[in-house]
């Protein structure tokens, strides 16, 4: 019954063609094959009419047809496998992700957005391309476009984006995060953040939604501080914006709303983490890059999983996995309810999942904490969260 309601909702949004900004359907359900890798919908006009436009990619060349609301077969596409619905509408933000157990995860965001009916596909931006900052950076050429080269940087700042959005207009509305004044704006520290493209995606996109912000970027590399900040005072948004040069473990910040952490390298993942639970951060945002750290204690293989681990590269990538589900796993215990998402398609980048934590305090069930202890245990694992995060997972009977 929750299974049918479900695809009702999302049905009943998609085919509303008054408010439809777009749709994506992404990832397989378990025990389904699919023909294709995604499937985008989007209203558009054409010859008056308002039609809804359906491109499918299979992972080579995508195929685009035009269906009136009433001929679309929304339920052969709604159940033919996948696993991750995202709706957009032009005011809110409604996705659906399937579990293991097929047990539907439903989340939804308010928002304002605007139709774009072109049919010449002039996509909705959450961030122009001729804004100052991406010019600035080198993803747009002078006259505002984006160039060739970085069109995949500049998508990835895009989905981004489109994740960051929803997720926090629905922690301030819950109360998960303070309501925002001048005084008290949004604090976004970002961990490991490198050459800075998405701590200025979103400094740049929160201030045009006119939500007062104030970032903090953090890396070792002195040479980025200074290449950061002399953009930051090019653009004159350095009253909001800075950063700093110093070990994620190491840094004297405190204060944060929203901890990202996007492609720090190994274990700076599991510092970024660490020190978002430390400081309470009510959301965390993680797209983990390079998971060496389990990997190699990989040795004493529990039966029968010596099946995966004797081929180097399905041992590399059960690494992958086990890694980031003991994260996952940690924040549950620490009182974050977590989940797994797609941050960007996996032909631009192999490092396309995104952890999302929102700070509830919900007490861990005793069979999570056995859960996590047996796998730890039969894999003679000591995970690097794990040993930053000790003295919390004791105080949570882990």
């Amino acid at each position: 019954m929750e299974l049918a309601a479900t695809f009702n909702e999302i049905g009943v949004r998609i085919l509303n063609a008054d408010s439809l900004v777009r749709a994506v359907l992404s990832g397989r359900r378990r025990n389904y094959q699919l023909d294709v890798e995604r499937i985008e919908i989007r209203p558009v006009l054409i010859k008056d009419s308002v039609l809804l436009q359906v491109m499918s990619n299979d992972g080579v060349r995508t195929t685009t047809k035009n269906y009136a609301p009433t001929e679309l077969n929304i339920n052969e596409l709604l159940n033919s496998g996948f696993a991750n619905f995202l709706v957009e509408s032009v005011d809110s933000v409604y996705s659906v992700r399937f579990t293991k157990k097929d047990r539907p995860l439903i989340h939804e965001g308010r928002v304002t957005k605007q139709q774009e009916l072109n049919h010449d596909r002039v996509k909705s931006r959450l961030l122009p391309a001729s804004d100052p900052y991406l010019i600035e950076i080198g993803i747009s050429d002078l006259q505002g476009k984006v160039k060739p080269s970085r069109q995949d940087k500049f998508l990835q700042v895009e989905e981004f984006l489109r994740l960051l959005s929803p997720t926090l207009t629905a922690a301030i509305s819950a109360g998960q995060i303070h309501k925002v004044s001048e005084s008290n704006p949004i604090r976004i520290v970002d961990l490991g953040c490198g050459h800075a493209y998405l701590t200025f995606a979103a400094h740049q996109y929160l201030v045009s939604q006119a939500l007062p912000v104030h970032v903090l970027g953090i890396d070792v590399r002195e040479e980025s501080r200074q290449r950061n900040t002399s953009i930051a005072q090019k653009l004159g948004i350095n009253n909001s914006i800075e950063f700093r040069a110093e070990e994620i473990a190491q840094t004297k910040a405190t204060e944060v709303d929203v901890a990202i952490a996007l492609h720090a390298c190994d274990t700076a993942t599991d510092d970024a983490l660490a020190w978002a639970v430390k400081n309470g951060a009510p959301l965390i945002l993680a797209a983990p890059c390079c998971h060496h750290d389990l990997q190699t204690q990989m040795k004493a293989i529990p039966e029968p999983w010596g099946l995966v681990t004797r081929q180097g590269l399905l041992k590399e990538r059960l690494g992958d996995i086990l890694t980031d589900a003991i994260r996952v796993q940690i924040l549950k215990i620490l009182g974050y309810r977590v989940e797994t998402v797609e941050f960007i398609g996996g032909e631009h980048t192999p490092r396309n999942l995104m952890i999302r934590a929102v700070k509830t305090g919900a007490q861990p069930e005793s069979s999570e904490i056995a859960k996590y202890q047996q796998l730890i245990s039969e894999w003679g694992f000591s995970p690097a969260l794990a040993i930053r995060l000790a003295a919390e997972l004791e105080l949570a009977g882990a």
